[in-house]
């Protein structure tokens, strides 16, 4: 993973992969995949004074179809975000 640390209140996630296949076993090609909406916190920045951090590193995340910015890292895609953006925590 990178060093990269996010500040204040910002996320870093790795989102899950696109699904391959609809329920019945289409195949479903790049153009048609849906953006994923959950993905793994691989790094969390420290929190405001006045709004200390909820998630933490390794939490399975839900955040909003147009949430973050992605970017690239070592050849892996992230999305950054802030922490208001992640709707709940899988447990």
């Amino acid at each position: 993973m990178s060093a990269l640390q996010p500040l204040a209140d910002r996320v870093l996630i790795e989102p899950a992969p696109a699904e391959e296949k609809t329920a019945s076993g289409i195949i479903i090609p790049d153009t048609a995949k849906e953006k994923p909406l959950k993905g793994k916190v691989v790094a969390v920045g420290k929190g405001k004074p006045d709004e200390p951090m909820t998630v933490k590193k390794g939490n399975t995340v839900l955040y909003g179809q147009y949430s973050g910015t992605e970017i690239k890292l070592e050849g892996k895609t992230y999305l950054i975000m802030k922490e208001s953006d992640i709707y709940g925590i899988f447990s």
